[in-house]
């Protein structure tokens, strides 16, 4: 087998792969030969078919069949004698395929990219640090009760925590423009659903009620057209629902899987939680400003195959979000939607990995138990749990594969500029979720 290996654009090869004729004919015969011996056709006894009638009715079938297994067993010896590594599966074309000539045929292909991450101590990384003040605490236990509120309509001014019944029509510049306009569109005060400003300027309003409101867009508002613009609301409310607060009881406790009997009980649970939360989402908030110093400092080329396949999964994923309905097929999403995150992952992929086989990383076993451990601790039975992944070997290695991806952020870390930074509760778990 004669092979030749030429670089197009980027990480695409092609290879050009010539078969000995001798080897073709030879495999041809041998299974001509086999078809004979069980072949029926009328007018001949099974097994005294003449060769020639076998070849006319079968040589063109058995033909294709062989050149098909002689490209790909050609296509994987090739790969492996130019050490070569695809990314994806080729694109195969005959170039020639004539009796009693060599068969040649082409496969073109991307390869996976040769990655050396490079450039560590040029990654800056502002570390967040913060302490549950007993005001964060306070407002946790709010926000927990106002889950569980019950509704009744009032003729009273509209507060924060209240739900309000309104239609509303916005403007910029005078003209509407879309999704400025709603009719009995139910709305939480202080959910914060709304552009900064919307519902305090509705806080205080009655059923009946029609106001016009000012607001301005926010810069990275998700419509350009309306970043940092002024707004015009006409709003008219047409009902007011108050709200009404759970007591703290062992029943309110109950709700949120806390067996508590008094109220200081329920503010330790709840506090514990907060600091599990707290301690998250600063090292998820670190993680991803090193995830992106990493990117930054190393530019790599990757195939558009792998990117086709992470396109794939994503929408996948969307799909399983949706519900997984017939009436909603992974297909129907535009790859333009996912486009930009597939890249992020496969670059980081890539990157990860070369990382860990460039500074010889294992997975470190005592790493793996505190991720299982902190995953257990939310559950009410943490010894199913331990046990869950003792005895799952696969689902072990997920968490393997995430107690590696931490220690190569650990391991930047270590060559990174990090400086710190107080900061509140609040502002941390802002910063990791919006980082997501």
């Amino acid at each position: 087998m004669q092979v030749s290996v030429e670089t197009l654009a980027g990480l695409e090869r092609k290879l050009v792969i010539d078969i000995p004729a001798s080897d073709i004919e030879q495999e041809i015969a041998k299974r001509l030969d086999q078809v004979s011996r069980t072949a029926r056709i009328d007018g001949f006894r099974q097994g005294k078919i003449p060769k020639r009638v076998i070849k006319q009715r079968y040589g063109k079938g058995v033909r294709q069949e062989v050149l098909g297994e002689q490209m790909q067993q050609g296509f994987i010896q090739a790969v492996t004698q130019e050490k070569l590594n695809p990314a994806g599966m080729p694109s195969v074309t005959p170039i020639v395929d004539e009796d009693g000539k060599d068969f040649q045929f082409s496969a073109t292909f991307e390869i996976y990219p040769e990655v050396k991450v490079s450039g560590l101590d040029t990654v800056e990384v502002e570390k967040l640090t913060a302490d549950i003040q007993d005001s964060d605490l306070d407002t946790m236990v709010d926000v927990l009760r106002k889950q569980q509120a019950t509704f009744e309509e009032s003729d009273s001014a509209s507060k924060d925590g209240d739900k309000v019944k309104i239609d509303f029509d916005g403007y910029v510049d005078g003209e509407a423009f879309e999704g400025g306009k709603a009719e009995g569109y139910s709305l939480a005060l202080g959910s914060k659903s709304m552009i900064p400003g919307f519902e305090d300027q509705i806080i205080g309003m009655k059923a009946g009620d029609e106001s016009s409101i000012k607001v301005t867009f926010p810069a990275d508002y998700q419509a350009e057209n309306l970043q940092g613009k002024e707004a015009e609301f006409k709003i008219k409310v047409h009902a007011v629902e108050s709200a009404t607060l759970p007591e703290l009881s062992e029943e309110f406790f109950k709700q949120f899987g806390v067996e508590a009997t008094d109220e200081a009980s329920f503010r330790s649970e709840v506090r514990k939680n907060m600091e599990r939360e707290l301690k998250q989402s600063i090292a998820r908030n670190t993680k991803n400003q090193v995830l992106d110093g990493l990117l930054s400092a190393n530019e790599i080329d990757v195939p558009s195959a792998l990117i086709d396949q992470e396109i794939q999964r994503l929408k996948q994923q969307a799909f399983q979000q949706f519900g997984g309905g017939q009436e909603f097929n992974p297909d129907m999403l535009p790859n333009e939607m996912f486009t930009d995150q597939a890249d992020r992952r496969v670059k980081l992929g890539l990157l990860i990995n070369a990382a860990v086989e460039q500074f010889e990383l294992k997975a470190d076993d005592a790493r793996v138990e505190a991720l299982i451990e902190d995953m257990a601790s939310t559950y009410q039975d943490p010894d199913q749990v331990r046990e869950f992944y003792k005895s799952n070997q696969e689902q072990r290695s997920q968490l393997e594969a995430l107690a590696l991806e931490e220690q190569v952020v650990d391991t930047i870390l270590e060559q990174a500029k990090v400086t710190e930074k107080d900061s509140s509760y609040e502002e941390v778990i802002k910063a990791a979720n919006s980082a997501q």
